[in-house]
């Protein structure tokens, strides 16, 4: 008899399990890009043409203004959803706040145009309603989502347009912007990718050429991710004359065997970059802007 007020206790506690893990908020997905869809409800070519779109906004004002579509926000209101995307993106600039996102929550048929601080005074929440009742809402009903998105988009790019905002700063440009910042920061990155790029280089082309080569290798990677001619210059430099001792301390060394190391072994596999953290995304992330639930919110 004892038996049947635990198994009561049991099935409570399962029961509270369950529930909690129904009613779980939907996480906030990684910001990968300024267009995020996770219902494969755009093809890649109409993504590529808002990314582009956004990012020559993002240029020519410094206001970020990205596109998320999930199937849903349940258990949440889409305005609380937004309003938590919004703050952990931090999309627009630290102190201007001139960001926007527009949330489209497919399955429950709802979306939210969610609205920075620095841009209330322009895309104001009766503005925003107008473009999700006018110009999006209209295509949804007809199943144009990529042009319902797209026409919403070029509206919040208008209204941002008109607004008088700080001019952004210019992009780090190829060769210039170089300082000690930069430097220090790549430092540890060039000195172990000449260690494993110059292991393998070495090992195909001897010290001398495979020194040379991991110079090349490490200057023409800097120059791709850090835009910085110089850097690549001071790379490819420091890539030379660490492979080329790194050979010299490899073939001084004994192995197990009684050898000489030959610069590169075969067991090792995990040198050089990753290609696991990669994405096209563009290197876009927020710029520290805040979000305090100004904006509209509307369905089809």
């Amino acid at each position: 008899m004892r038996a049947l007020p635990v198994l009561k206790a049991l099935l409570a506690t399962l029961f509270v399990c369950l529930a909690t893990i129904v009613l779980a908020d939907v996480a906030v997905p990684q910001l990968t890009g300024r267009v995020v869809d996770q219902t494969g409800t755009l093809s890649s070519s109409e993504i590529a043409g808002l990314t582009q779109k956004l990012k020559d906004l993002e240029t020519r004002k410094g206001s970020q203004v990205a596109v998320l579509i999930v199937p849903t926000t349940q258990p949440e209101t889409i305005e609380q959803f937004s309003l938590r995307v919004a703050e952990a993106w931090k999309i627009g600039r630290k102190k201007v706040d001139d960001g926007a996102l527009l949330v489209i929550a497919k399955n429950d048929r709802k979306l939210r145009i969610e609205v920075g601080y620095g841009l209330e005074g322009s895309l104001t929440d009766v503005t925003a309603r107008r473009i999700i009742d006018e110009v999006i809402t209209p295509r949804f009903r007809s199943g144009d989502f990529a042009g319902g998105i797209d026409a919403g988009v070029d509206r919040i790019i208008g209204v941002i347009n008109g607004e008088s905002l700080p001019v952004p700063q210019p992009q780090a440009s190829h060769g210039t912007d170089l300082d000690i910042d930069t430097i220090s920061s790549f430092a540890p990155v060039a000195f172990f990718g000449a260690i494993f790029i110059g292991g393998a280089l070495r090992a195909l082309f001897g010290r001398l050429l495979g020194s040379l080569a991991t110079g090349g290798a490490l200057g023409i990677l800097t120059w791709v991710l850090v835009g910085s001619t110089t850097l690549a210059l001071l790379s490819s430099v420091a890539g030379i004359v660490i492979a080329f001792i790194a050979g010299g301390l490899s073939s001084s060394m004994p192995t197990s065997g009684g050898r000489r190391g030959s610069g590169w072994s075969s067991g090792s596999s995990s040198g050089g970059w990753s290609s696991g953290s990669s994405s096209d995304s563009g290197s876009f992330s927020g710029g520290g802007g805040s979000f305090g639930g100004g904006g509209a919110s509307g369905n089809w």
